[in-house]
């Protein structure tokens, strides 16, 4: 009887694998071709590698802020969905286009305006040395060309939600790929200056991934609109922008707070990134390598997150509320079981992937050690990403503000500028101590879950 309550049966694993391994497939290509990507640069020197790590990471909070736009609205798509109301889906699209107008148009005069000063707060001095300004050099010139890329990914991201939502994950996986075989295709080419192209170094990296961006783009936008059969939601969706008012005011306010979760977060991973970086600029580097290794591995545990939000939001928007918590219970059962299996096949590569690089025997050492803490806390780092998705599908969107960004500006980076600050402690034990502390979030992700609050009908007959 306990174990039926943590395991389904066959069919149940099949579905979720249905929904899950598309994802899972697109985003651990695209961070396998990021992490070819981000080698690349590597092989060319620190500077290149240390230069293009700060962009990425500026860009890591433009990323999700797009993904907590889009999510706010889409825990309403799948409800949608789940009722079969191609009304309600349409315009949360809609919605989803105005939103990521906003965020691109901001994001491009952000970085226009405010791009060097920003990376210029990651540079500090190392023991090992690093030129400071060629570092800052070469992050600006990546920045510049790589904000070229923003509309269409805002845009990219807006179909590829939308289509996952109504449980059609083969296709945005299909243009993925398609879209990482062109950047790596295109990296090749221009930042060696193979077969006769010119040798641009970490421009020619910003410039393949535009590229590749425009494709994927273009790509996912023509397979939805050809397919309108498939997609009824896709007919007569730009004959107007308009979205109900009453929607608008409820995607907004259980939509807010995952576009400021999103944003507050990924601001205070960044600032984390900071905090670290007093250390010298060996951290940043050693940083990077970790975080290229850990998104390749961490694609498990995210994808299942989505599958969570999919699965238990269509339940919801259905009313079988009985049905959506056992699915809960298993599905964040399989995620912590998954990511025990693979924490270990990452802590097997940290010493061997961080010697790929161009770079110090500091670097590479420091590397190591954060790439084996970062694999023994990923069964703690997936039961967090699973809770928040739960707690999130019933649009208890304050809740996982408070749980998810809150703590990480209270707790983890606060933890991080006292012992930087403060104290005289090594990296070493400030980066066990300060993503160590997540235990406590774990306890109150399990409350939160445990007590049902988070179930709810969004898209009841009152909509």
């Amino acid at each position: 009887m306990i174990l039926k309550k943590f395991f389904g049966d066959k069919a149940f694993y099949k579905k979720v694998i249905a929904i899950a391994l598309p994802i899972m497939i697109q985003n651990g290509i695209t961070n396998f071709v990021n992490m070819l990507d981000n080698i690349m640069v590597g092989k060319i020197g620190t500077e290149q590698m240390t230069g293009v790590a700060i962009t990425n990471q500026l860009f890591f909070v433009f990323n999700l802020c797009v993904f907590g736009g889009f999510s706010g609205i889409g825990i309403f798509t799948a409800q949608f969905f789940g009722k079969g109301d191609m009304k309600g889906v349409r315009d949360s699209m809609r919605f989803k286009a105005l939103v990521g107008a906003v965020l691109a148009l901001l994001a491009l005069l952000i970085f226009g305006f405010a791009g060097e000063p920003l990376i210029g707060a990651f540079l500090h001095e190392s023991e090992s040395g690093g030129d400071l300004a060629l570092t800052l050099d070469y992050g600006m010139k990546y920045l510049r060309i790589i904000m070229i890329g923003i509309i269409p990914f805002a845009i990219t991201q807006m179909y590829s939600s939308t289509l996952r939502e109504t449980n059609k994950t083969l296709p945005p996986m299909i243009c993925g790929i398609a879209a990482v075989l062109v950047n790596l295709f295109f990296n090749y080419l221009l930042i060696f200056g193979n077969f006769g192209f010119p040798e641009l170094g970490v421009e020619g990296a910003a410039i393949a991934t535009v590229i590749s961006r425009y494709v994927e783009c273009a790509a996912i936008i023509i397979w939805t609109h050809k397919n309108k059969a498939k997609n009824p939601f896709i007919k007569g969706v730009y004959r107007s922008l308009r979205v109900p008012k009453r929607m608008v005011s409820e995607m907004s306010i259980k939509g807010l707070p995952l576009l400021l979760n999103e944003a507050m977060w990924s601001m205070g991973i960044t600032m984390l990134s900071q905090c670290f970086s007093t250390r010298g600029l060996d951290v940043v580097g050693a940083l990077n390598i970790c975080t290229t290794l850990s998104n390749v591995f961490n694609i498990v545990f995210i994808s299942l997150g989505t599958a969570i939000s999919i699965m238990v939001g269509n339940l919801l928007g259905a009313n079988k509320m009985e049905e959506a918590r056992d699915t809960d219970t298993k599905l964040l059962t399989f995620t912590v079981l998954s990511s025990i299996v693979v924490g270990g096949g990452m802590a097997a590569c940290s010493v061997i992937f961080p010697s790929i690089y161009n770079t110090t025997d500091e670097v590479k050492s420091l590397a190591t050690f954060f790439i084996i803490v970062m694999a023994c806390y990923m069964p703690m780092s997936s039961f967090l990403n699973g809770s928040y998705f739960t707690l999130r599908s019933g649009g208890k969107t304050w809740i996982t503000f408070a749980f998810d960004s809150l703590y990480v500006w209270c707790v983890n980076v606060l933890l991080a500028f006292i012992l930087t600050q403060y104290t005289s402690l090594s990296i070493y034990p400030i980066y066990i101590i300060c993503y160590g502390i997540d235990i406590l979030k774990c306890i109150s992700g399990y409350v939160l879950v445990r007590s049902d609050l988070w179930m709810n009908n969004l898209v009841g007959e009152k909509n």
